[in-house]
């Protein structure tokens, strides 16, 4: 249901209308959706009772019309009153009793006046609510209408035949010198008279049929449609209560986890359930075997039940162990912000946006910055670099396998700023960068550009002086299923390291926001990460177990193995998304017993796991913060010298980190129209360009080119440079105004 709540102004505010069925004046409109109490003006007028922002836009603009010909009226107490049509009720209330009573005597007046108006017939179709109408029936009447259609259109011609035939004798007539022709001439003045007046009737009577049909018709119609709105949203109130009752089942559940349990714990077969307490199951993967981990006897190693691909545990050399890079601390900051404005407490209502859209890809869905958070999806890639100590490390390792165990650590540690982030990241215009330059901090600098707007699509380049090189083309693909939405990051990310040349390249698993209807949003990982050293031809496939209610799992939980370019396994790796990961170095393989389905296990007998890599506590205050990173806190921050096309310059991100969301929410929409002017130059150009048979020229980054990677094979953007020298000489002549 739609609840509208409507207080009148302490002055007088209703004003009568030129006419009896017309009344006006300043209200008070209640929204549940963003900003509470809002001025508005009301007018009810034939039959109609509806709403504006101003008095001005009347002219232009509605913003709700409620009819009053089938409304339900119904007075409550203290200056209340219920409206109720077609399936929905729309709770008013006026300043004072007066004014309710004005309001509500207005409107039964108004309600009496539209229900005699409306046409009422014997036919027995339209008495009692109305089925659904037939097709063939709306075919039939169709084909009627357009039967008399084509009846109006040949009497026009033949008025207009007539009617030109009597005027040219009116001329004759009037041109006439001699009397004696002039019997002649009025004969035939008369005969093309009458033709003209048999054929006005004709026309007249063709009219009145083909309205009276239309009217006898548009009954019929009317009600079906009245009939559809009420199914829909009757539709919607069950899909609601559905929602609640789904998302009180699973408060239940996680408030009383172990009742819940019971009935589903699982035990290997063979083994009884308590002598396999403390044993971990790990999800099997789609063409892949699960792992087990089972404690050994041994203190000093650990056996890994296998069929070939995912663990934990780990012991690595001491250029790459954790002691090297203390990841207790928060991330590390000279002189940069560490907080910024708190998020304003607006309520929200995402379904009311979302219903609508289901289906739809996210970046084609308009949606307020009341749902997204002050970065742009440009800083968000760049906020992968958070843990970029990893590759530092990495960097000195002379082991390729080793090396990939802290790849591998990477490609996991930048999902975890998104346990708490629900919120949306901007997305960018076309031509739009974004710099980050830490060579002073951290010896990288990095660089992305909005390559494509639909798709959107980013490249993203990064090298460092510590001994790698990244890049990476990402297109977004974005569906909204109705109950969840999902995120399919498309493309590919290259990591390569100066020294030993290694070339790393691998994909990013599918994000899905849960509770879009109700309930309290959250984020889960899920899918497989399979990471290619395409020098060694090394190899670690990571598995992203999604959340499960009934799983004995941690939540979050990734599982991974190591092998070398012959397919044998080196390490074993595992952990959770949002925390931490570790490795266990194998020592020793063996066969098993068999698994489910008849798959044959190995066991991996392992030295102690090691850490590879750990989660940064959040900042202080960071629940009112957007729950940004260390990090993710400095990458709004002001700098000066940056590209005009730089995210931190734009205005409507720049507001809504300033907490002025309605400022924003203008800026917003500004932006967004000036970019579909924009693409609409570039299609006319292209249009005209192949009509002059000349080549259309596409869109060309500014700052990247599309070119094919030797070793892999692949196309995609990247870096052509320039960028950096031409921030050294200030000179951004070449660049865009798309602020």
């Amino acid at each position: 249901m739609t609840e509208l709540v409507v207080r009148t102004l302490p002055s007088p505010s209703g004003v009568q209308g030129p006419g009896p069925d017309t009344y006006k004046g300043w209200l008070f409109k209640w929204t549940n959706y963003l900003k509470g109490y809002q001025r508005r003006w009301f007018v009810l007028s034939n039959g109609l009772l509806s709403y504006y922002r101003t008095q001005a836009e009347m002219a232009h603009t509605c913003r709700g019309t409620i009819t009053l010909a089938t409304v339900h009226i119904e007075i409550g107490d203290t200056y209340h009153f219920v409206l109720t049509s077609g399936g929905r009720s729309y709770h008013l209330k006026a300043y004072s009793e007066g004014e309710c009573q004005r309001w509500v005597s207005a409107l039964q007046q108004a309600k009496a006046n539209a229900t005699q108006m409306m046409p009422h017939s014997d036919d027995s179709g339209d008495e009692g609510p109305l089925a659904q109408p037939d097709r063939a029936l709306i075919q039939g009447a169709l084909k009627t209408l357009a039967s008399k259609l084509e009846d109006l259109s040949t009497c026009n011609e033949l008025i207009g035949k007539h009617g030109a035939a009597l005027q040219r004798s009116l001329s004759e007539l009037e041109d006439l010198r001699t009397p004696t022709d002039g019997a002649d001439k009025l004969k035939t003045v008369n005969e093309r008279a009458t033709l003209f007046r048999i054929t006005s009737n004709a026309m007249i009577n063709a009219c009145q049929d083909f309205a009276d049909l239309a009217e006898a018709h548009s009954r019929r119609w009317q009600r079906a449609l009245q009939y559809e709105r009420e199914q829909r949203h009757h539709l919607e109130d069950t899909i609601e209560q559905l929602a609640k009752q789904h998302n009180n089942l699973e408060r239940a559940w996680r408030e009383a986890p172990s009742t819940h349990n019971k009935g589903v714990e699982r035990t290997p077969e063979g083994e009884s359930s308590e002598e396999n307490e403390d044993i971990e199951f790990f999800d099997a993967m789609e063409d892949s075997p699960a792992f087990i981990t089972v404690p050994a006897d041994d203190h000093s190693q650990h056996r890994h039940l296998s069929s070939n691909k995912s663990v934990t545990s780990g012991s690595l050399s001491s250029n790459w162990s954790q002691d090297d890079n203390d990841n207790s601390g928060n991330y590390l900051r000279r002189g940069r912000r560490c907080r910024i404005p708190d998020k304003p407490n607006y309520s929200l209502n995402l379904w009311s946006i979302m219903k609508n859209c289901i289906g739809k890809e996210l970046s084609k869905i308009p949606m307020p910055v009341n749902f997204n958070e002050p970065l742009s999806m440009l800083q968000r890639l760049t906020e992968d670099l958070e843990y970029s100590e990893l590759l530092d490390r990495a960097a000195r390792c002379e082991s390729s396998l080793e090396q990939m165990c802290l790849v591998a650590a990477f490609s996991v540690s930048s999902y975890s700023t998104t346990i708490h982030r629900t919120g949306k990241p901007f997305n960018p215009l076309l031509g739009e960068t974004y710099e980050l330059d830490r060579v002073d901090e951290y010896g990288y600098r990095s660089i992305c550009e909005q390559i494509s707007h639909h798709p959107p699509a980013a490249a993203h380049h990064v090298v460092s002086q510590r001994g790698w090189t990244l890049w990476q083309e990402i297109t977004i693909d974005s569906k909204f299923r109705g109950k969840y939405i999902s995120i399919m990051p498309l493309g590919n990310i290259h990591l390569k390291f100066h020294a030993s040349g290694n070339h790393y390249v691998w994909s990013k698993v599918t994000s899905t926001v849960h509770n879009i209807i109700v309930g309290k949003l959250w984020i889960d990982q899920s899918g497989d990460i399979i990471i290619v050293n395409h020098r060694s031809k090394d190899t670690c496939h990571l598995k992203f177990s999604p959340y499960s209610y009934f799983s004995r799992d941690v939540p979050r939980k990734v599982t991974g193995v190591v092998t070398d370019g012959e397919s044998s396994a080196h390490y074993i790796l595992s952990g959770t998304w949002d925390d931490k990961m570790e490795s266990a170095k194998i020592i020793e393989s063996s066969h098993g017993c068999g698994g489910s389905e008849g798959k044959q296990k190995t066991v991996y007998q392992t030295l102690p796991p090691k850490l590879l890599w750990k989660k940064y506590p959040l900042p202080e205050n960071a629940e009112n913060m957007h729950f940004f990173s260390s990090l993710a806190l400095t990458l709004n921050e002001p700098e000066d010298g940056v590209a005009p096309t730089d995210s931190r310059l734009r205005p409507d991100q720049r507001l809504m980190e300033a907490g002025l969301w309605d400022e924003a929410n203008a800026e917003k929409q500004r932006l967004e129209e000036c970019q579909r002017l924009e693409r609409r130059k570039r299609e006319a150009q292209a249009t005209l360009a192949l009509e002059e048979g000349k080549e259309a020229e596409s869109y060309q980054p500014m700052w990247f080119e599309k070119r094919t990677d030797t070793e892999t094979g692949q196309s995609s953007y990247l870096y052509r440079g320039g960028y950096w020298e031409a921030k050294d000489r200030q000179d951004w002549s070449q660049c865009p105004a798309i602020f």
